[in-house]
């Protein structure tokens, strides 16, 4: 059996890596990331098709449509297409992961019944219009949603459509790394400044509001370094020093400064968030596999996010996530009053945990597309 997974995001490649990674020795499956250098399918599986690299980083804002039509995206279609038409009698099955793009993308290229996980819609917000509708019935033989409401409202429509679990639980990344010889402090926090090119930014107005804590308040210090950050960069940004670390493991060194000590790991998210009591996220996908892990998310609002995705996100985290404007005072004060009341962090915790969902559904996913009914 021949798999094309086809994927368009840094969240949609690694939730598509791991089910590859668990696919029998007797499939073989190749990678189409379409945004990106596909960098997480390194040692899985082949990658294949040409790859776009946007303004947006296919995260979309205030203005991201219009900079990346400025940028040139419109000319990225036509590789990819043509790709798709040579590649459609290549395969047994395709999986798309992401939002409706890659949908569209098979439609136009010929590409019927395939299997879709749509890992953009949560069920809190807008649901699927009626072209969407008639695009989703006229490619996809099966979808696996992130909620029991957008299933049902597919099916209404005569759509094959499921409600597993949440994928991006299934994909939080461990390693061999232990925080407990990193802490000294009653509490912790996990740093997860995001994947794109924000990060340096957001890394440095949460060191900022860090900043503000009083010194004998800190808590132990966690960076969760996604893939391609530089924590060198990171550093400049928030004007810390960046010390390597001797040996060459997920541990890559820590930052200093003003008095506290940030561990910067690569590699280990899933450890990292286990080890806090409190996450700092400006992340994506992280921030909804730390609430999936029970941990209370606490995110600053970027001015670039559209305000239809942050109602859409806040109705979905619910007190699992606390929000606040971009501002380092805001920020510190609504860490310190979570550091001052466990009981309201295990509450937070688990209000979270409840909305996002739990595992299980890869395991659905890849049942389906092995079995092929």
């Amino acid at each position: 059996m021949r798999l094309l997974f086809i994927s368009n995001g840094h969240g949609e490649d690694s939730m598509a890596r791991e089910m590859i990674a668990r696919l029998p020795g007797s499939v073989t499956a190749h990678a189409y990331p379409t945004l990106g250098d596909g960098h997480a399918f390194a040692g899985v599986c082949d990658v294949v098709g040409p790859r776009a690299h946007i303004a947006s980083e296919g995260w979309r804002t205030e203005g991201s449509i219009r900079a990346d039509l400025k940028g040139g995206i419109v000319a990225t279609f036509w590789p990819a297409l043509s790709f798709l038409r040579r590649a459609r009698h290549d395969y047994d099955h395709v999986v798309v992961v992401g939002d409706l793009v890659g949908v569209g993308a098979c439609f136009l290229s010929g590409i019927r019944g395939i299997t879709w996980v749509d890992a953009y819609r949560t069920g809190h917000g807008r649901l699927y219009a009626a072209p969407e509708r008639w695009l989703i019935k006229a490619t996809c033989r099966r979808v696996f949603c992130r909620s029991e409401k957008l299933a049902k409202a597919l099916a209404a429509s005569g759509i094959d459509a499921r409600a597993a679990g949440n994928v991006l639980i299934d994909t939080v990344t461990y390693g061999d790394f232990d925080p407990q010889p990193d802490r000294h402090r009653a509490q912790a926090i996990t740093l997860l400044p995001g994947s794109r090119k924000s990060a340096s930014e957001n890394f440095a107005l949460q060191v900022s509001a860090l900043r503000q804590l009083p010194p004998d308040r800190r808590p132990d210090l966690f960076l969760a370094l996604a893939p391609g950050l530089d924590p060198a960069a990171l550093a400049e940004a928030a004007d810390l020093t960046f010390d390597l670390a001797e040996a060459s493991d997920l541990r890559l060194g820590h930052l200093s400064g003003d008095g506290f000590i940030i561990v910067v790991v690569r590699g280990a998210t899933g450890n990292l968030i286990e080890a806090a009591d409190i996450v700092l996220s400006q992340a994506g996908t992280a921030t909804i596999q730390a609430l999936g892990l029970g941990k209370p998310v606490v995110s600053f609002r970027m001015s670039q996010e559209r305000e239809s995705r942050v109602k859409a996100e806040s109705a979905l985290f619910g007190d699992g996530r606390m929000m606040t404007e971009a501002d380092p005072a805001a920020l510190a004060t609504a860490v310190t009053a979570l550091l001052n009341d466990p009981d309201e962090i295990r509450r937070r915790g688990a209000a979270g945990q409840a909305r996002v969902g739990g595992p299980g559904a890869i395991e659905a996913i890849l049942a389906s597309v092995l079995d092929g009914s």
